[in-house]
């Protein structure tokens, strides 16, 4: 057996030609300067990923991966010795840590993230970044230490079968038993991770192929003649004349459209386009979770997030508009959590994505297009410009004022403790849209989402589709790793944050400025809040007891200079204005009211007439709060 690929079907996406595919452009690159040379394995590995361009390898060692890891070092000295930066190998405190931190380094900055871990329990911690990283579509390399060829399936030391593992999670896992195409495999990896729907790829590397010695070709990649072939398909479709006049049609008939934007306009790049788009033709803005960024949170078109946690105007924007235009979003449960009664005024629906298994999926559209979002969006915007489409829509747009006006973000502004909202109020005010926000899971999670402003994409790290508690830290040190002359902000919660506790030392270690935020209200947040709404009160393990950890101790045992509790009022504005100026790493506790809770909220199997605004936020409609199916869960 040379090589096994796993099952699991790749995404459609934009084609990369490489010289061992038959389908590739007849064109000659020029030669490798190590080209002939005889590496190891793990050398070939090395040069592989200083081929692509990776500046840092997040990753924790073990037998398996030991020649990797000494090619690594042996790499940096001869860059070091040659006068130029090599590729730092950033050791966290668990191999989660280091997944979450090439997710980090890839959300922030675009490009492909990579951690490299050992076998056997290394791999297997690694299961769900991977899984996180396919669900929010994030480009990530894993490389896997194996046992030896020879003693795979015997249950060796560390052994796990990661190939089976990691392929129901993975875009696309590779097990190299063939020494031979392991560097095209290492090249198809990059390629798979970053195109089309991008997503995490797995490299199996048995250790003996990893010592193994032969010649390096600095060139070509496997011939997957099928995935390339969708992608170039993918590349190829082009809205058309008819169908871009279709679009249009429809629009002269509305009075209310609507862009409702997701995650792939961030992870495709079309942010720029999707604003030109919209401002070309004044149609408002609303985002999921995952598009946060994708249009500036302040400009006037934007109507902000929405979704089970989203803006009440956004909600009712959703409500009120007659042509719905999805692009780069999926109608998920959050967002559409009963699909007949999402955009129910809507009497037309347009949607663009990159994958076609999106489209028709959860919600019936009348208009779709399949390809690259941003030149869609170009081309669509060349159309209507050259028809000198000039719709107004000042009703509308006045109508969203009146939303956004009457139905704002609120809370209990004259509470004598701390509420969670003024804290990240205080810190937007210093911040202005432009620091790069890491979250963990949680109400902390859609506080940051509801209360920060964000000017650009990218500015918003947090684990949508999963949800995954430990994220926040460990992401924001990835993404300071991408972004190092940027503010980065961990804003965690005291459960979320004990989730990967062990990371704060890691900043220290390697000096990096990350600011870390705990908001401790002494618990499940989030999970009391539906037991309280939906469970009669009953608080079955959401406390958890957790009185006893002093966070600032443990920050200061780790090594910030700067670890500050804050649990006064009086001391928001100051308190936090030192924090974020501090020069380096800073913890900063605080003490928030544990009544606090996240709203709006829209319950499980329940429309947006039935959301929940709490005291403070005004709602149109009376909301009898009831509880969900027992089929229902978060």
């Amino acid at each position: 057996m040379g090589l096994l690929i796993s099952t699991v079907p790749l995404a459609s996406g934009t084609a990369v030609l490489h010289p061992l595919d038959p389908a590739a452009a007849p064109l000659t690159p020029p030669a490798h300067p190590l080209a002939g040379t005889r590496m190891t394995g793990a050398e070939m590995i090395v040069q592989v990923l200083d081929d692509e361009g990776v500046p840092v390898l997040f990753g924790y060692s073990g037998g398996a991966i030991l020649p990797t890891y000494d090619a690594v070092f042996v790499h940096n000295q001869r860059c070091e010795a040659a006068g130029r930066r090599g590729m730092p190998l950033i050791v966290p405190a668990n191999e989660q840590g280091a997944g979450f931190m090439a997710a980090g380094y890839a959300r922030a900055s675009g490009r492909v993230g990579v951690a490299v871990v050992t076998s056997g329990p290394g791999a297997t911690n690694m299961v769900t970044p991977v899984r996180d990283c396919l669900a929010d579509s994030i480009p990530i390399v894993v490389l896997c230490g194996q046992v030896p060829t020879a003693a795979i399936g015997t249950d060796a030391f560390q052994e796990a079968p990661i190939s089976q593992v990691m392929g129901a999670v993975a875009k696309h896992v590779f097990l190299v038993t063939d020494p031979t195409l392991l560097e095209a495999t290492l090249r198809t990896a990059f390629e798979i991770a970053r195109t089309g729907r991008p997503g995490p790829v797995v490299v199996d590397l048995p250790k003996d192929v990893q010592n193994w010695q032969g010649v390096f070709q600095g060139t070509g990649a496997l011939p997957i003649p099928g995935y390339r072939s969708r992608l170039k398909h993918l590349r190829a479709q082009q809205l058309s004349a008819p169908a871009c006049a279709e679009f249009f049609a429809q629009l002269a008939l509305a009075q209310r459209p609507l862009l409702y934007v997701g995650g792939g306009v961030v992870n495709g790049n079309a942010a720029a386009e999707l604003r030109r788009f919209a401002a070309a033709f004044g149609i408002p803005v609303v985002t999921t979770l995952m598009g946060i960024g994708a249009m500036d949170t302040t400009h006037p078109l934007s109507m902000h997030m929405l979704g089970m946690h989203g803006a009440a105007f956004a909600n009712y924007a959703v409500e009120d508009c007659d042509f719905l235009i999805a692009v780069g979003a999926r109608f998920d449960d959050r967002v559409a959590g009963v699909p007949a009664k999402f955009a129910r005024g809507a009497k037309f629906i347009a949607h663009f994505d990159i994958d076609p298994s999106e489209i028709n999926k959860v919600k019936r559209v009348g208009w779709s297009h399949v390809g690259e979002v941003d030149v869609a969006l170009a081309v669509l915007r060349a159309h209507g410009e050259s028809q000198g489409f000039a719709p107004d829509y000042s009703a509308w747009h006045a109508h969203c004022a009146a939303l956004r006006r009457t139905h704002a973000f609120n809370y209990d502004r004259t509470s004598t403790m701390i509420q969670p909202y003024a804290v990240i109020e205080a810190i937007n005010r210093l911040t202005r849209g432009q620091a790069i926000i890491a979250t963990g899971v949680g109400q902390h999670q859609m506080w940051a989402a509801q209360y920060f402003d964000f000017a650009e994409p990218r500015l918003w790290l947090t684990s949508g589709s999963m949800g995954t508690m430990g994220f926040g830290l460990p992401a924001a040190i990835g993404a300071q790793f991408a972004h190092p002359e940027r503010l980065v902000i961990d804003i965690d919660g005291d459960a979320s944050v004990r989730m990967n506790l062990g990371e704060l030392e890691t900043a220290t270690t390697y000096d990096l400025p990350v600011k870390v935020v705990v908001l401790n209200n002494f618990g499940d947040g989030m999970v009391r809040q539906w037991q309280k709404l939906f469970f009669k009160g009953r608080m079955s393990g959401s406390d958890k007891s957790l009185h006893k950890k002093d966070f600032v101790k443990a920050a200061q045992a780790d090594g910030y200079a700067f670890a500050v509790r804050l649990d006064r009022v009086a001391d928001i504005d100051a308190t936090v204005k030192a924090f974020i100026e501090f020069q380096g790493p800073a913890f900063l506790e605080v003490i928030i009211d544990p009544d606090a809770g996240v709203y709006p909220m829209v319950g499980p199997g329940q429309s947006y007439e039935e959301m929940i605004t709490g005291e403070f936020i005004t709602s149109r409609h009376p909301v009898l709060v009831k509880a969900p199916d027992s089929s229902e869960m978060f």
